[in-house]
């Protein structure tokens, strides 16, 4: 102690000494020059892992490739990969995107990594709508999911409610088959895209909620918050592509509209729950009355089957679901079938050649007529490859994997183009014409084992309303062909119209302008 004494003050003289202050300087940037050398060795010591990352097309600083994405998307993406290759590294703002364009690459994923690849990318309006991603659309892979998930098709989607709901199917079909012929009696044109899509929203109404979505010109409260929705989850957000720009959102006052519309369909939608808990309560639970999908969600709740916890907000994210992939697609593939048969009148003429055929003099179709009618399923697998409702579906990695030889960080957003993979020509001739007949004799269906085929995604993320879809389209178009003829209307100077088969993305791909045409009965 005495001797740090005795230091002490010559300590203070140097401190105050600009020699001092020089040699500690210089002695702090030594010891700095000393740790980063340490650091850099260290680090030229480690085994170096560079990453092998897929090829990306030029980008532009800040935005990177969003300028190229066209309407619709996926002939745009389709363009990149002719050029670039099946596999690509996009920059869609902020996020890294893998744009997959192959039937082998989307085969090696489901088959080999599904469950690294079994998360769907959120965004800013499907964080809102979705309860936080509380439904099975959006949901993280998990075991809440993989519960979700057969709910939906066990109980709400499958075999069981085809049968259920048929009523609805066959009551709201016969209703649009009154219309036309009230329509053709007179002579007029008729809105066909217009029509299709009001039948399918009712049905699809009349199965979750127990009533119509539309009467005629009149649409439900919910029909309208059904159409601001969709408009949302289609438009562009700032932070769904630049996060940290996630305050224009506000500024633009998207933020806002989003939280607007987000809290009706909230009130909404627990309205309708309580309506039905009040009316379930007052019914005998053997009652014969039809119940609807929220009475079979309530009556699970009720239960506590499946081993999840389904709050009101569980219940109301798939109701979302719902709504959000049922209607709209069904409708735009009905839409499409009736396009590409009138635009082909060869084809026209032999697929109600069939229907007719098998359906005889009967006064309604059924489902073993269907199963007979080997051209007709024909015509709606052809639909549904040129035409997929939704020609780019989504997935995110989990963790790092290889795929292709390439190397795929965790939290890439993948975009799988089943546009263009259906439109392969090396797996399809003439790829960009509708051709049922490619069909005959070929065993292809939509059962996943061949991936040149997937209008309806393959894997865990595959979608769960396949079998009810389905049923629904084959059964209107059937009826469609069967009940009358069809002809476009006349151009002023006498001639046929030209039909337009121009594409528009939203929330599906539809035809562009909607499909106005003149129906004729035969009997």
């Amino acid at each position: 102690m005495e001797v740090l004494s005795s230091l002490l003050p010559v300590w203070e003289e140097l401190q105050r000494s600009k020699l001092f202050t020089n040699y500690f300087i210089s002695l702090l940037f030594l010891l700095l020059l000393l740790f980063l050398s340490l650091r850099f060795t260290f680090f030229l010591a480690r085994p170096q892992t560079k990453l092998k990352l897929p090829p990306s097309p030029p980008k532009l600083p800040f935005i990177g490739n969003l300028h190229q994405l066209g309407n619709p998307p996926y002939r745009s993406l389709q363009a990149l990969s002719q050029k670039y290759g099946p596999l690509l590294l996009l920059k869609l703002g902020y996020t890294p995107t893998l744009l997959v364009s192959s039937a082998d690459m989307f085969k090696e994923i489901t088959k080999i990594h599904d469950i690294v690849f079994s998360n769907r990318p959120k965004s800013v309006a499907t964080d809102i709508f979705f309860y936080g991603t509380l439904d099975f659309a959006f949901s993280p892979y998990s075991e809440y999911w993989k519960q979700a998930r057969k709910i939906c098709v066990v109980e709400l989607l499958g075999m069981k409610s085809v049968k259920y709901f048929r009523f609805i199917r066959e009551e709201e079909t016969a209703g649009l088959v009154r219309e036309l012929r009230n329509a053709s009696s007179s002579g007029l044109t008729v809105n066909l895209g217009q029509m299709l899509s009001a039948t399918s929203s009712n049905i699809l109404s009349r199965c979750i909620l127990g009533q119509k979505c539309q009467e005629h010109e009149t649409r439900s409260p919910f029909g309208e918050l059904a159409r601001r929705v969709t408009f949302h989850l289609t438009s562009f957000k700032f932070g769904d592509y630049f996060p940290y720009l996630r305050w224009m959102d506000v500024v633009t006052g998207m933020a806002s509209s989003l939280k607007a519309t987000f809290r009706e369909l909230d009130l909404l939608l627990e309205k309708i729950i309580e309506d039905h808990k009040a009316a379930l309560s007052g019914k005998d639970e053997q009652s014969s009355d039809h119940k609807d999908i929220v009475d079979i969600l309530l009556q699970l709740q009720k239960d506590g089957v499946h081993d999840v916890e389904l709050t009101n907000d569980n219940i109301k994210a798939i109701l979302m679901d719902l709504f959000a992939g049922g209607s709209d697609s069904v409708s735009a593939t009905m839409e499409w079938a009736m396009a590409e048969l009138i635009n082909n009148e060869s084809m026209m003429k032999k697929a109600q050649e069939e229907v007719r055929r098998v359906v005889g003099e009967k006064s309604s179709i059924d489902v073993t007529d269907i199963n007979q009618m080997d051209y007709f399923k024909c015509v709606m697998k052809e639909t549904l490859r040129l035409h997929p409702a939704g020609p780019l579906t989504f997935r995110e990695t989990t963790e790092s994997v290889k795929l292709g030889g390439y190397d795929i960080p965790p939290k890439t957003s993948i975009t799988i183009n089943v546009g263009a993979i259906q439109r392969d020509p090396k797996f399809w001739d003439r790829p960009e014409e509708f051709i049922p007949e490619r069909f005959e004799n070929n065993q292809i269906d939509f059962n996943e084992q061949n991936f040149q085929y997937v209008p309806f995604g393959a894997g865990r993320r595959r979608c769960p309303g396949t079998t009810f879809a389905v049923f629904q389209v084959e059964y209107m178009i059937a009826n469609l062909l069967y009940w009358f003829d069809w002809k476009l209307p006349y151009e002023d100077n006498g001639m046929p119209k030209n039909l337009d088969m121009t594409e528009t993305a939203g929330l599906v791909t539809r035809m562009k302008n909607p499909l106005v045409v003149v129906p004729i009965p035969i009997n």
